[in-house]
């Protein structure tokens, strides 16, 4: 109990007293998972729906594969990328590993299944309720997607904010392709991790309740942008 009294009491100072570090390793650990975020549900929003709607002779084991996806392990990911961004890999003359660039291509990899799934299962209800209705219109593919999209987009949001909460707290292939380089690639994750290591379990708890509440802070202010919780909604 001690750990976490100290472990709290080191998240409020270091709050309270806006430590340089923690700023920036708290910015940049937004930058990365927001941006891997917008990135990858940019891919499987419209590719969850399509794949409600679509018809096609290997949907289902598509749809198996995206499935088995969701618990595709993190540090295979970041081996993986680490192999294709290394200077011996067929990306490395880009030079992007060890950037954060590497990090949020790592994330996307490791979410956009998991809001593609997610997604695929809330579509596939809207649709057999839209499905004669938008039939009967004679909507282009395209159309169906958008529309199903629009009023899905509750479920939707829950989708992006699982997606958001497995960005914000991986730390195997952020680490492998990052390299938790000091002022250049450390998040709190990675920085949790280090002083762990390190020894140092009240700080680490600090950064990890500094982590709780920065996710919190996250799905709150979306969920009060949406204005899902108004009367007569959800």
């Amino acid at each position: 109990m001690s750990d976490i009294w100290a472990g709290l009491e080191a998240a409020f100072w270091l709050i309270v007293t806006l430590d340089g570090d923690l700023v920036e390793i708290t910015a940049r650990s937004l930058h990365v998972s927001l941006s891997a975020l917008i990135i990858a549900s940019c891919i499987a929003l419209p590719f969850g729906t399509w794949l409600a709607i679509r018809r096609f002779r290997y949907r289902r084991t598509a749809i198996a594969v995206l499935n088995a996806l969701m618990g595709l392990p993190p540090v295979v990911v970041g081996l993986i990328v680490y192999l294709l961004l290394s200077r011996t890999g067929p990306l490395g003359v880009f030079g992007l590993l060890f950037t954060p660039t590497a990090m949020i291509i790592a994330q996307v990899i490791i979410i956009t299944p998991l809001i593609a799934s997610i997604t695929h299962q809330a579509m596939r209800e809207l649709w057999a309720e839209y499905h004669d209705l938008l039939i009967s219109l004679n909507t282009s593919k395209r159309q169906r997607i958008m529309t199903l999209i629009w009023d899905g987009r509750r479920a939707l949001l829950t989708a992006a904010l699982a997606g958001f909460g497995r960005a914000i707290g991986e730390v195997g292939a952020i680490m492998i392709v990052g390299g938790n380089i000091d002022h250049a690639t450390r998040v709190l994750t990675t920085a949790i991790a280090l002083e762990t290591g390190k020894g140092d379990f009240a700080l680490a708890l600090g950064l990890g309740f500094v982590l709780i509440a920065l996710a919190l802070a996250v799905n709150i202010l979306i969920h009060s942008l949406s204005q899902t919780e108004q009367e007569g909604r959800w």
